[in-house]
């Protein structure tokens, strides 16, 4: 028998501020969480046993899917202390099954990888990446030798995809701390690799792992260009639909607006009248995008409201938030030069020539109000009539 167990524990700071509120797996892609779309394909592939390891706002995943998940039974294991995927190991122990397949819980893949690695006794996933410094190099032909931990400048190489199927011989060997200050599963695997045969499975499958708010933009961009939505709703006379566009259960889609897939929109939304939607636009439940109001390439959570005149390019808007009468969100510099943004207090570049706001839960703007590219607005803030935002604006500010 197979457990699997999805390591969801770590606060992830990296995508700040939408996880100020949630943890990262909670995050949406495609109007459903992360978490989700990795626990879909484990129990597609007949696993009926899966554990979950929480610990930063992990309330929240034990309250939405209680003890089962479809045909899966759940349990849950706190991680008291964020001391690394190594530590994380010690919670398996006290389950019975022979073999553990174990996943990091922030991941988007096609879901046949699942039944690639399980076709195998043991085995690391790998997924071939053009820009590989940010990940973990595989080396090794057939069988694993090694994973060679964030390799300065590393390009077109094999990487470590985060997914493991070990036996209970992964328990015998254990890792110092790291420079990080945290136990890693790479140095345990490693040491495993030394004494036993690690298959390396390598597929050529679709696989994301979500390491910055604009990351999901991306994503949700790959997903929408291969999934088939459904109209659902109810659609008034004078509107427009063009591509492939879904509408959710309740939502009503008000004359003159205009709709270009591929879009998504949830369940009890109001649309317009006279909106213009822009493909690749992700809406979320019970959102209001309002009259003359423009939305491109964005994603919209659950309860947000772009009621009148506004702007919104290319940005992930929290949950209910509310965007005051032509508040603009502008997505692309004047030079049209890459955009740059502070993350985690360093300035990164973000590879994209458009980005708009990063807006966490819970922010309101006044009339008129302006945000620059790139900026990050924490949760519970507000933003004055006619105000400008720009850069990072911390959590709970007053901007006028």
């Amino acid at each position: 028998m197979i457990r699997a167990f999805i390591m969801a524990a770590g606060k992830g700071t990296r995508m700040w501020p939408l996880t100020e509120n949630r943890p990262k797996a909670m995050i949406p892609v495609l109007n459903k969480p992360i978490i989700e779309h990795i626990l879909d394909p484990i129990v597609n592939a007949g696993i009926d046993r899966i554990t979950i390891l929480i610990g930063y706002k992990g309330s929240i995943i034990a309250k939405r899917y209680g003890d089962k998940y479809k045909n899966a039974r759940i349990s849950y294991e706190y991680q008291e202390s964020i001391a690394g995927t190594g530590d994380a190991i010690r919670y398996l122990k006290r389950y019975p099954e022979d073999k553990f397949l174990i996943l990091n819980g922030d991941l988007i893949f096609d879901p046949r990888v699942v039944e690639e690695i399980l076709s195998e006794d043991i085995a690391i996933l790998s997924v071939f990446k053009e820009n590989a410094e940010r990940y973990g190099i595989i080396k090794g032909e057939d069988y694993l030798e090694k994973i060679e931990e964030k390799v300065p400048g590393a390009k077109n190489q094999w990487i470590n995809a985060g997914i493991y199927l070990v036996d209970r011989d992964i328990f015998n060997y254990s890792c110092d701390i790291s420079a990080r200050g945290e136990y890693e599963l790479v140095d345990i695997i490693n040491k495993m690799a030394v004494r036993k045969e690690i298959k390396i499975v390598r597929s050529k499958s679709y696989w994301f792992d979500i390491g910055t708010p604009w990351d999901l933009l991306e994503i949700n961009k790959f997903l929408m260009d291969r999934k088939k939505f459904e109209i659902n709703g109810e659609i008034e006379e004078n509107v427009v639909i063009k591509g492939n566009v879904g509408i959710g259960e309740g939502s009503r889609i008000l004359s003159g607006t205009y709709i270009e897939g591929p879009v998504l929109i949830g369940k009890n939304c109001k649309i317009g009248p006279n909106a213009y939607l822009r493909p690749y636009t992700v809406i979320g439940d019970n959102c209001h995008v309002g009259n003359s109001c423009e939305i491109k390439a964005s994603v919209i959570m659950n309860g947000t409201k772009i009621p009148h005149f506004n702007y919104v390019g290319d940005s992930v808007i929290g949950e209910n938030c509310n965007l005051g009468a032509g508040t603009k969100i502008a997505n692309l510099r004047l030079d049209e030069k890459s955009i740059k943004v502070y993350l985690k207090g360093k300035l990164v570049d973000t590879g994209r020539r458009k980005l708009g706001a990063i807006m966490g839960d819970f922010v309101h703007t006044g009339i008129n109000a302006s945000i620059d590219v790139g900026t990050f607005i924490g949760s519970c803030s507000f933003i004055g009539p006619g105000a400008l935002a720009r850069g990072v604006i911390k959590s709970g500010s007053r901007i006028f």
